[in-house]
C-alpha cells in the first residue's frame, strides 16, 4: 500500500508520513510549490526531513498553474491578506490525487490539525476542502493528525489504515506533536517554508502594486521577494537590493519585463527597472540608487540602466525616497 502526502516539512506533516510508516505504508512526500514561501530554497532541508520519516521525496512546481487558477479567483476568498488557504489546500490536494496513478498510491494524506489555523483548518473549511477537491465521493483524504475527531476515509473503512493507530488532535496548542517529536527522535522540525508570503501584509502589498500597473506573471514572484520595491511618478517600478543577499537574488531574477541598474565607481546594491521606463523615471530611479550607496551628496554620480550611463547627483536623504515605497515606512 502506497500513500501521497502534501508535505511541507514541517512537524505536523513529518508526524503525519511517520504514522504512516509505523503502518508500513509506503509514502512519497510531496512538496507543492506555489511560489509563496520562503524566498530561500529549502529543497534540500525538506528532502532531508522526507527521508528522516522514511519518505520518497518529490518536488512539485505548480507555480503557474497557482497563479492561473487560484491566486486572484479564490472560490471561498482571502485571509486577512492575499492568502486564498482553503483553495490553495483543495488545489494541492486535486494536484496529489491527480499524481496517484503516477506513483501507484492508493490515497492522499496531509498534516492539517483541526482548528490549528483559523481560516483552513475549521470543521467546515476542512469540509469545504473536500468539496473543492471532488474528494466527497471517493473519499480517499485522509488527515492522520485528527482522523479520530473527523468522519471514517476510504482507507480506513477498507482497512488500509488502522484507525485506531491515527490520533485526535484538535487546536493550536502543540504539546502532543513536541511529545511525539521527542518519541520520534526529531532533532529539528521547525518549518522550513518560513510561512506563507501571501499571509503577510507588505507581500500583499507589493501583489497588489503589480496588479494596479500590470498583469501577474509567475515571473513576479522572485522578484517580490527580494529589495526595496518603489513605484516611480511616470509608474515605472523600481526595485532596489538592500544588501548582498538581496543583490545575489535580485541577480538570478529572470524578469522578461525589467533592465539591470547599478551605479559605477562605487559599491552599492544592484538595481531592475522596468524596461520600458521614460527617461524622466530612469533619471529618477539613478538619483535613488546612488542615495543607496555612499556617493557624495554634492556630487554627480554615474548609474548604468541597461545600456545607458545616467549622471546625477543622489537625493539628499533616504527619507526622501520613502514616497516612493510600495510598502509604506
Amino acid at each position: 500500500m502506497k500513500a501521497l502526502a502534501l508535505f511541507s516539512g514541517g512537524l505536523d506533516s513529518m508526524i503525519a508520513v511517520k504514522l504512516m510508516r509505523e503502518q508500513d505504508i509506503e509514502v512519497v512526500a510531496l512538496f507543492i510549490d506555489i511560489g509563496f514561501g520562503s524566498s530561500n530554497d529549502k529543497r534540500a532541508l525538506l528532502e532531508s526531513r522526507a527521508k528522516m520519516v522514511g519518505a520518497e521525496f518529490e518536488f512539485v512546481n505548480a507555480r503557474e498553474q497557482f497563479i492561473q487558477d487560484i491566486l486572484f479567483n479564490p472560490k471561498y476568498g482571502y485571509g486577512k491578506n492575499f492568502n486564498p488557504c482553503i483553495d490553495c489546500h483543495a488545489n494541492m490536494f486535486r494536484i496529489a490525487k491527480a499524481l496517484m496513478p503516477k506513483y501507484g498510491a492508493s490515497f492522499v494524506i496531509s498534516g492539517e490539525v483541526l482548528g490549528q489555523r483559523p481560516m483552513s483548518q475549521r470543521s467546515e473549511a476542512l469540509k469545504n476542502v473536500l468539496k473543492l477537491a471532488k474528494d466527497e465521493e471517493e473519499n480517499l483524504i485522509l488527515r492522520p493528525m485528527s482522523a479520530k475527531l473527523l468522519e471514517p476515509t476510504k482507507p480506513e473503512i477498507e482497512g488500509w489504515v488502522d484507525r485506531d493507530k491515527l490520533l485526535g488532535i484538535e487546536g493550536r496548542s502543540r504539546e502532543i506533536q513536541l511529545k511525539l517529536a521527542e518519541d520520534y527522535g526529531f532533532e529539528e522540525f521547525e518549518s522550513p517554508g518560513g510561512g506563507c508570503l501571501l499571509t503577510e501584509s507588505a507581500f500583499a502589498s507589493k501583489i497588489q502594486d503589480v496588479m494596479d500597473h500590470d498583469t501577474f506573471s509567475i515571473d513576479d514572484i522572485d522578484l517580490l521577494k527580494a529589495g526595496r520595491h518603489l513605484r516611480l511618478p511616470d509608474g515605472a517600478k523600481l526595485v532596489i537590493g538592500r544588501d548582498q543577499n538581496d543583490n545575489a537574488k535580485l541577480e538570478k531574477v529572470e524578469h522578461k519585463g525589467y533592465i539591470n541598474a547599478k551605479a559605477l565607481d562605487i559599491s552599492g546594491p544592484l538595481a531592475l527597472i522596468s524596461k520600458d521606463a521614460t527617461q524622466n523615471d530612469k533619471n529618477l530611479a539613478a538619483s535613488l540608487i546612488l542615495t543607496y550607496t555612499k556617493a557624495n551628496k554634492d556630487i554627480d554620480g554615474s548609474v548604468l540602466i541597461g545600456d545607458e550611463i545616467i549622471s546625477i547627483k543622489p537625493l539628499s536623504t533616504k527619507t526622501e525616497a520613502h514616497q516612493y515605497f510600495v510598502v509604506k515606512v
